[in-house]
């Protein structure tokens, strides 16, 4: 089995765009300590989140969205993926999806046909910080990238400001 950063190394460079990795002790790898400790703005980490239906056949989708928002899962997330019920894949679930830990997830090298739900807000960002796959980096990009990813769909309030709710 590859190393997930490796993957995401290799998918990165298929991509062919300009990007820088950022070598982090694994204990800062979740999203608020990182930012904390290497001085980059929340309002641009973004944070990879696998989400499941909760009936089968199981329906998987991986949401990108601002660590300075919460993804809707139950309204957007749901209607997008056409379920009744979603939820945030349990690390176990999504570490047999993806072969990632959490700290690490990343949208780069899971696996074919996964589609992959970016909020709106990160496009408008000059550099997005996401994960390599594992728990020793971060990557900093161009959110231009997932325009090239095939299985990317850019979703208007995929995710809300902390303290909004969707009615």
């Amino acid at each position: 089995m590859t190393d997930p950063e490796q993957k995401t190394r290799e998918a990165l460079d298929g991509l062919g765009v300009p990007y820088e990795v950022v070598r982090i002790d694994p204990d800062f790898a979740d999203t608020a300590a990182f930012c904390e400790r290497y001085g980059y703005p929340p309002d641009h980490a973004g944070n990879t989140i696998i989400v499941a239906s909760k009936k089968e056949p199981k329906r998987h989708a991986a949401c990108v969205v601002l660590a300075t928002t919460r993804l809707d899962v139950n309204h957007a997330v749901r209607n997008l993926l056409g379920a009744s019920k979603v939820s945030f894949a349990s690390a176990e679930e999504m570490a047999q999806l993806t072969g990632m830990r959490v700290g690490g997830v990343t949208v780069f090298g899971l696996p074919d046909g996964l589609p992959i739900l970016v909020d709106e807000r990160v496009m408008g960002l000059d550099y997005v910080i996401l994960g390599t796959g594992g728990r020793n980096g971060k990557i900093k990009v161009s959110p231009e990238v997932f325009r090239r990813m095939p299985t990317v769909r850019v979703v208007r309030d995929l995710a809300l400001p902390y303290g909004m709710s969707k009615r």
